[in-house]
């Protein structure tokens, strides 16, 4: 079932909440099912450890864990937990940083890119799927409203 339904069927009771919370209830709800969704559709690895991929492949050079770690707002040991499974599949590997050996580097394999090649048709059509009939300005409105969020987060803390 997807929000709208929840919405429609009257099961939630949404009015007088306010636009913050019923947002940030949104996009919670949305994450699970979205996980759920291409945990499913990857069947090989979960969602997470395909999102630490491709947060590693948009790296301009192999991060570190720490680095990588906050690109992806989680915590070292949880990033750590993902790596290793990724390296059991043979997905990624560790390399001592040239300028630090004490930093551990992380590198794609070319199984990685070989996995990434054959799934990268199937992302797309979901990704155009996902988005249809949605303008680029309702995104980029979207991404300044998640950024301004984010922001404000990061002062909580």
């Amino acid at each position: 079932m997807n929000i709208e339904d929840t919405v429609n069927s009257n099961r939630l009771d949404f009015e007088g909440i306010p636009a913050s919370y019923y947002l940030l209830g949104l996009l919670s709800a949305f994450e699970n099912r979205f996980q759920a969704m291409a945990d499913n559709f990857l069947r090989e690895i979960s969602w997470k450890q395909f999102f630490a991929i491709i947060c590693i492949n948009m790296c301009k050079e192999p991060p570190t864990i720490r680095e990588l770690s906050d690109i992806l707002g989680s915590s070292h040991q949880n990033v750590k937990q993902i790596l290793i499974k990724l390296e059991k599949k043979g997905l990624i590997e560790f390399a001592a940083d040239d300028s630090d050996k004490r930093k551990q580097r992380i590198v794609l394999t070319s199984r990685c890119m070989k996995f990434c090649e054959e799934n990268n048709g199937t992302s797309i059509a979901i990704m155009e799927k996902m988005f249809s009939g949605i303008k680029e300005k309702d995104l980029k409105t979207t991404i300044d409203t998640i950024t301004k969020i984010e922001k404000n987060l990061t002062e909580v803390r």
